[in-house]
């Protein structure tokens, strides 16, 4: 979304213009299209993907994640003085907050379901009359089962 909004404010910019405001040499690699990177001019990669395989330490990491959102569209809101611009931008930060509060629930649910006492069930060996007596280790009629 802050690269559509940065590509139609850029639109039809002539490379002079682009140039004095600083830009020069963004364009030079890039022209006026998107080209995802930090405003320090880092370009993106995977690296920037935190990711362990463990539900605790991803779900933390991806409320770490909208915070880092959230407080990156309040910087552009200081700096943007386009009124429309700052529309999206604050539609964009609310999204954030809304995602954070998703997987905070995401995350009490699962610290949740990893508290849980563990059970485990034996899958009895079951017919009409008769089923397996773990007692015993025998097929044994249902009336005479110890086990019932």
């Amino acid at each position: 979304m802050v690269g559509t909004i940065v590509h139609q404010l850029t639109k039809g910019v002539s490379p002079e213009v682009l140039k004095r405001e600083g830009l020069g040499e963004y364009y030079t690699d890039h022209g006026i299209s998107v080209y995802p990177q930090s405003a320090a001019g880092v370009p993106f990669t995977a690296s920037a993907l935190q990711v362990k395989g463990d539900p605790i330490t991803d779900l933390t990491e991806d409320l770490a994640a909208e915070q880092k959102a959230r407080s990156t569209y309040e910087y552009l809101i200081d700096l943007a003085d386009d009124p429309d611009v700052i529309d999206v931008l604050r539609f964009l930060r609310e999204r954030e907050v809304v995602h954070f509060q998703r997987f905070g629930e995401a995350l009490r649910t699962v610290q949740e379901k990893l508290a849980e006492k563990k059970f485990y069930q034996t899958n009895l060996n079951t017919t009409t009359n008769d089923r397996f007596c773990p007692l015993y280790n025998t097929d044994t009629n249902r009336t005479n089962c110890p086990c019932e």
